[in-house]
């Protein structure tokens, strides 16, 4: 018997249709994971199980009672709790108060702290963790902790059905092997678990059985051990994903950037390489080994304490360290690994994202006239098949795939000839991964037919099946240090683990 049955879910937003037919089923003690591209309609799916978002049409069952949550709160007490990627937490209460927070039991016209307490604790014991106190501040947790106590508060309440959206975006590899050893815990109690996320090795190892929704419907499904991952893959997508990383003909030419002994204290200790024109050279390693801090330097963010950077491009021939407008002018770009932060401005326009680095030639004598902007940001929309309504739509409102889109965009818009790319497909689902793959392939080829010289691509990636597929080199980053990159034919992931994690790369598994 299914713990939560949806039936036939439709939800639109004005002309916008946003489900068109969502069906799926959960049992206690299974985790189900719901998976699809950005815009596939997850987000709302997950809103309407919450209660923060009533359907149209279609009927939903808990326990076989029919279930329509009012709203957040109410879908909680009926044992429905969702953990949103951005956590929801009051960080200047306690452990405990953040618990129990709006359904505090009372005494009369007072709470009754003791069993606030007594309750906070109970759920901490059952998710294994009697060495969280109750009374500390959760602003003094770690976001992994965090978590928790997101979870907690969903156990103290009588969760039956816990809803986990893209929870590990924020955490470490060690992290992420204790939240997966608490989902298995609490699968293993009867918990049904709903568990959405954009990693496919995730799901692989996460879940019993999974659901695919694409364009507001369900169009497949099934158990996870026994469907491969390219055909849940193509599910979602809709389309063959054999050629998930294009490679076309790429000449390798001059190089552009030359980087000899940079050191930029605490975390890069010394990094040398040569990046050619036509070539994508990856920078692998663990998180923390300085892979971000190397192009942070190389662009002029954080400060170099020692080393050197030649750049050698169509339009400049410098030395360095630089400051980004020096860097800009040089012809590098770069897009941060923190897209919404350092990336993009989610409250302008596309075309104001599209074209704030370099905004001569809208006008005369500086003048900016909006129609010569917006004609521009509509052909690079165009030549990088950017879904969205037009340039004067909010880059807010678009999908990350897309969002990404537009900060690589910014860099074509001033012209770079090298591209230094932080985790480029974080965040984005697998369509607009393929999408992004296909966009630096271009990049690093040219066209001769139209004259676009091929750039040079600099790019940082924490999914090694993505650097091996992209790139020409990979060069490993261990504790602030770079070694000297290979052709891609000469590694494997294994390899490449053991020359990041610095274990002996002769030692033999038993």
């Amino acid at each position: 018997m299914p713990t939560l049955r949806v039936q036939s879910i439709h939800k639109r937003f004005g002309a916008t249709v946003a489900l068109s037919g969502v069906d799926l089923s959960v049992d206690a003690g299974q985790v189900m994971a719901v998976v699809g591209e950005n815009g596939a309609g997850k987000s709302t799916l997950m809103k309407v199980l919450s209660g923060a978002h009533q359907p149209d049409r279609g009927q939903m069952w808990l326990n076989e009672a029919l279930y329509q949550p009012a709203n957040p709160l109410d879908a909680r007490k009926r044992g429905v709790s969702m953990i949103y990627q951005e956590l929801s937490l009051a960080n200047h209460l306690s452990v405990m108060e953040n618990i129990l927070l709006g359904m505090e039991p009372t005494i009369g016209p007072f709470y009754n702290w003791k069993e606030v307490r007594r309750r906070a604790v109970d759920a901490l014991h059952q998710l294994g963790r009697n060495d969280i106190s109750p009374e500390l501040p959760v602003k003094d947790l770690s976001i992994a902790d965090r978590q928790l106590v997101e979870i907690a508060r969903a156990i103290a309440v009588g969760c039956k059905v816990l809803v986990l959206d893209e929870p590990t975006s924020s955490l470490t590899a060690s992290d992420i092997h204790r939240l997966f050893t608490l989902i298995r815990r609490l699968r293993d109690q009867g918990h049904a678990i709903i568990y959405i996320s954009h990693f496919m090795e995730e799901i692989r190892e996460i879940s019993d059985c999974f659901t695919v929704l694409r364009d507001g419907q369900t169009v497949g499904g099934g158990m996870t051990r026994d469907t491969p991952m390219p055909r849940i893959v193509s599910m979602m997508v809709g389309r063959d994903m054999s050629q998930m990383y294009p490679r076309t003909s790429r000449a390798r030419g001059e190089v552009l950037l030359h980087v000899d002994t940079l050191s930029s204290e605490p975390r890069l200790k010394s990094a040398s390489l040569q990046l050619h024109r036509g070539e994508v050279l990856g920078i692998a390693g663990v998180v923390g080994a300085g892979r971000s801090e190397l192009l942070r330097s190389i662009f002029g963010l954080d400060e170099v304490q020692s080393g050197r950077i030649r750049v050698s491009t169509f339009s400049a021939n410098a030395i360095g360290p630089n400051s980004p407008a020096v860097s800009w002018n040089q012809g590098i770009g770069m897009v941060s690994e923190d897209r919404k932060m350092e990336g993009i401005a989610l409250n302008l326009s596309i075309a104001d994202n599209l074209t704030m680095s370099r905004l001569s030639g809208f006008g005369p004598d500086g003048i900016v006239i909006p129609s010569q902007q917006h004609a521009c940001a509509e052909r690079w929309i165009d030549r990088l098949a950017i879904k969205c309504r037009d340039s004067y739509q909010s880059v807010g409102a678009l999908s990350g795939g897309n969002q990404q889109k537009i900060a690589i965009a910014r860099l074509l818009h001033h012209d770079c000839d090298v591209l230094l790319l932080d985790e480029p497909t974080r965040g984005i689902d697998v369509g607009s991964k393929a999408q992004i793959y296909q966009l630096i392939n271009d990049l690093a080829c040219g066209d001769p037919a139209t004259g676009r010289r091929p750039r040079a691509v600099l790019m940082v990636s924490s999914y090694l099946p993505e650097l091996l597929g992209v790139c020409d080199r990979i060069a490993v980053m261990c504790r602030g240090r770079l070694h000297p990159a290979r052709d891609v034919g000469q590694l494997d992931e294994h390899q490449i683990m053991l020359e990041a994690t610095g274990a002996d790369p002769n030692a033999v598994n038993v």
